[in-house]
């Protein structure tokens, strides 16, 4: 749970889809991870941001509906597949696989 200005910020991970980076150069790592996440309570939604190691502060991120995360796998995808043999995506770190 954070607090934000006196006003109380609740949210539950719902699911832990992945890490995309880890960031060592604080006090402590700090991962930017996709999760499935609730806030206040509202409905669970796919979630961009940085945490702490104990999940107990975070950074600004952006949440997505299902339908709005769709959209964005599927610019991705064309973007990165309309680019052929001119990009070559790096190759996934072993703790990005699924």
């Amino acid at each position: 749970m954070a607090t934000n200005n006196n006003t109380e910020v609740t949210f539950e991970i719902m699911e832990h889809i992945g890490v995309l980076d880890t960031y060592d150069n604080r006090e402590q790592a700090w991962t930017k991870e996709v999760n499935i996440v609730s806030w206040n309570g509202g409905p669970a939604k796919i979630d961009i941001r940085d945490w702490s190691a104990d999940h107990e502060r975070m950074s600004r991120g952006i949440t997505l509906t299902e339908e709005q995360a769709e959209n964005l796998t599927k610019a991705l995808s064309d973007r990165y597949r309309s680019r052929g043999d001119l990009y070559k995506a790096p190759p996934m770190r072993d703790d990005m696989a699924r």
